[in-house]
């Protein structure tokens, strides 16, 4: 039996009730609009479907409206009748308001539970997209990531990262003669970047414990799909955190997550809102990581809705596998405004009553150009539909009702405290110490020795003691012991030893730091 959920429709001027397949809802869809025509709303309506339907959502909140899921809508809302009007006039029978099953998290662990990954996790692409790094420089920070598996130290938290490359600037020399040119020049840009991140807040997103995909994909006691929501008024300000953490969050869904074909409903669905920050500026091998998850995801059972101003926003191999459409108006005051509103009308399947360009240009705030994947995944003919209001709370919740969530959560208490177990960092600096350390007595046996020498032959010329011939050879050999000793101490400073005091002294001042 097919499931669908309620998207809006209606009126004697639009056509009939406009449904999401469930069926086909892993198919992927769009959100599409200039600001303030409704996509927010429609965003909210789609994820209490979902969740009534037992299907999990995770969303960011770029504005903190979203939130309101988690509130329930009043008759004293100053909307409440327009709303009451909206669901007569489409035929929302059951329309009724409610609140539903929020999970609120926060990168920044402010506005929900911390949201934590490693950067063993996140992996050297992703974090060389984090840092804007050049190819040079990424190619350092996959040699650090090559060693740091070879020699079995874990990379938890940007210190373990940093560490790391100390480590590898120390060694450059012979890692350059193994992998390929590395210069000081290029980690000292590295380390720069990683200075950076760390003073806007981004060194709280890696660490333990790190996110469990469980506590994303989970059902409330009443068997409706958990709203994840990322508040993301904060990671605005930091846009390349912002996209390359849910690339991630994506790669691990697609790494982790079993295949299960064409599920009757998706096990997840990911709401990314200003997509265009995922691919503005992005190499292509990241827009190519990107399309290559999109397209396989899928079969995972996970459903990925772009949320953006303009169709052309998203890159066109990507734009392909988008079935599932809701298009708000678009404006054209400009030439370039009209070649896209075209662009956009292009992609929608022609609807012989309609002009679908004029459609999107002319539809209110709340109404939109529809285009849902019917039977055998084929795409709807487009209709002009009004979409359903929204049953939770429109607006964003206060903030101790936030906090009050945020208490009363199935994981209260799981994120709130971080881990900061043995890895890269602890490993290095403690071998920096037992090198010092170990440095430190061998010079202390030196002096120990100098010392029994120069008391030595202060005795002898005390007693006046004349030094004869074999005793003069005696003091020779005494004398090249002596030589050799220091020879064999100074070759040895030059060599492993040497190098051994240099990074106790190096990790000494990176500890201090």
């Amino acid at each position: 039996m097919e499931h669908h959920i309620f998207v809006g429709g209606g009126g004697p001027e639009y056509t009939d009730k406009q449904w999401l397949n469930l069926k086909y809802a892993n198919r992927h869809g769009l959100i599409a609009g200039a600001t303030g025509t409704g996509k927010t709303v429609t965003l909210q309506i789609l994820a209490e479907n979902f969740s009534n339907a037992g299907v999990p959502v995770f969303l960011t909140d770029v504005k903190g409206d979203l939130s309101g899921l988690a509130g329930i809508g009043s008759e004293t809302f100053k909307l409440h009748e327009a709303f009451t009007s909206r669901a007569e006039k489409i035929g929302f029978e059951d329309y009724a308001y409610s609140r539903f099953p929020v999970t609120f998290w926060d990168l920044f662990g402010e506005q929900g539970h911390p949201v934590r990954t490693t950067v063993a996790e996140m992996g050297p692409l992703l974090v060389s997209r984090l840092l804007e790094l050049s190819e040079p420089q990424e190619g350092v920070v996959n040699i650090a990531f090559r060693v740091a598996d070879e020699q079995g130290m874990a990379l938890l938290d940007l210190k373990d990262l940093q560490a790391l490359l100390v480590w590898v600037g120390e060694h450059r020399e012979e890692l350059t003669l193994r992998y390929g040119n590395v210069s000081t020049g290029s980690i000292g840009a590295i380390q720069r970047r990683l200075l950076v991140l760390e003073n806007q807040g981004g060194a709280q997103l890696f660490g333990e414990p790190a996110l469990a995909l469980s506590d994303i994909i989970s059902t409330a006691s009443d068997g409706r799909g958990r709203i994840n929501i990322l508040a993301s008024d904060k990671l605005m300000g930091a846009p390349r955190l912002y996209a390359t953490f849910l690339l991630w969050l994506l790669s691990e869904l697609f790494e982790e997550l079993p295949e299960i074909g064409d599920p009757d409903k998706p096990k997840l669905v990911f709401f990314f809102d200003e997509a265009h920050l995922l691919f503005d500026g992005a190499p292509k091998p990241l827009v190519d990581k990107v399309e290559q998850v999109a397209r396989l995801i899928r079969s995972k059972g996970v459903g990925i809705y772009f949320v953006t101003q303009r169709p052309s926003d998203v890159p066109e191999d990507i734009l392909g596998q988008l079935g599932n459409r809701i298009q708000h108006a678009l404006r054209a005051f400009t030439a370039r405004d009209r070649r896209q509103l075209k662009e956009a009308a292009e992609t929608y399947r022609d609807n012989p009553r309609f002009d679908t360009g004029e459609a999107i240009r002319e539809v209110g705030v709340g109404e939109a150009v529809t285009s849902m994947l019917q039977k055998k995944g084929i795409p709807g003919v487009v209709e002009r539909t009004l979409i359903r209001p929204p049953s939770s709370q429109l607006g964003p919740l206060s903030k101790s009702e936030r906090a009050q969530v945020i208490a009363n959560s199935h994981i209260a208490g799981k994120y709130e405290n971080k881990i900061d177990r043995q890895s890269a960092y602890e490993i290095l600096m403690g071998r920096a110490d037992q090198a010092a350390k170990a440095a430190a007595e061998a010079e202390a046996k030196e002096e120990e020795m100098e010392i029994a020498e120069r008391e030595y032959k202060s005795a002898r010329r005390y007693n006046g003691t004349r030094v004869s011939r074999s005793t003069s050879r005696g003091r020779a050999k005494s004398d090249s012991f002596g030589s050799a000793m220091a020879q064999v101490v100074i070759k040895e400073l030059k060599g492993t030893t040497g190098r051994r005091i240099v990074r106790g002294i190096l990790g000494g001042l990176f500890k201090a730091r």
